[in-house]
Order: structure tokens, then C-alpha cells, then sequence
């Protein structure tokens, strides 16, 4: 017979199971997020109001293509990442598991499309 204490049980585990684990994702996901979005919003932002031409042109060199993959890959999983949180903090039973998948093909889907896109415009 295994003999654990209420600590060794419970240690880096939050109420759903991998609480802390969940809590450092969303931390570190959400730093990088704060440092590349104001990046990509300048590199971006160079771009509005030219020509279909120049924006082409733009997102056709490396920095800009990777950034915007970066941002919509990274800034879509945490979304995914926070609507799981909101959604086991507030249903329960069959609704929480069907939320929880339609989120999470919802963000894979749209950075599956977003990356096309991307792919289409860059290359």
C-alpha cells in the first residue's frame, strides 16, 4: 500500500488537475504575447493604406511573415488557453466538455486559417 501525504497528493496540482501547470502557461504565454504584439502592431501598421502591391511586398519578407504566424499562432492558443479556464469555472457536466471541445477546434481552425492565409500573401 502506497502511503502519500495530503501535500505529496496535492502538490503542483490545482483543483482540476494541473492547475499550476495552467497558471505558468498563461503567465509566460501572456508576456511573450505583451512584447511581440506592440512589434507586430508597428510592422503591421506600416502596411494599412498602401497598395495591394506594397502590402505583398511586405509581408513577402521574412520578419513580418514569421511575426504574423507568431502572433496569430501564439495569441490564439491563449485564447484557447482562457476560455478553457472561464468555461470550467462557470458550466459543468456534458456542457463543459462540448465548450471546451467546440473552443478548442474553433482556435485551432482559425489558426489553421490564419496561417493559410498567411502562406497565400507570403509566398
Amino acid at each position: 500500500m502506497r502511503y502519500l501525504t495530503a501535500r505529496k497528493r496535492a502538490e503542483g496540482k490545482g483543483a482540476a488537475g494541473s492547475g499550476t501547470e495552467h497558471f505558468w502557461y498563461m503567465k509566460l504565454s501572456g508576456v511573450g504575447l505583451a512584447l511581440i504584439i506592440p512589434v507586430f502592431l508597428v510592422a503591421f501598421g506600416r502596411t494599412l493604406g498602401g497598395s495591394r502591391a506594397e502590402v505583398l511586398d511586405a509581408f513577402a519578407h521574412p520578419f513580418l511573415a514569421i511575426l504574423t504566424g507568431l502572433v496569430i499562432f501564439f495569441g490564439l492558443r491563449h485564447f484557447a488557453a482562457g476560455a478553457q479556464t472561464m468555461i470550467e469555472d462557470y458550466s459543468h457536466g456534458s456542457t463543459r466538455r462540448a465548450l471546451i471541445m467546440f473552443t478548442t477546434i474553433l482556435s485551432y481552425g482559425l489558426i489553421a486559417t490564419g496561417l493559410f492565409a498567411l502562406a497565400k500573401i507570403a509566398l
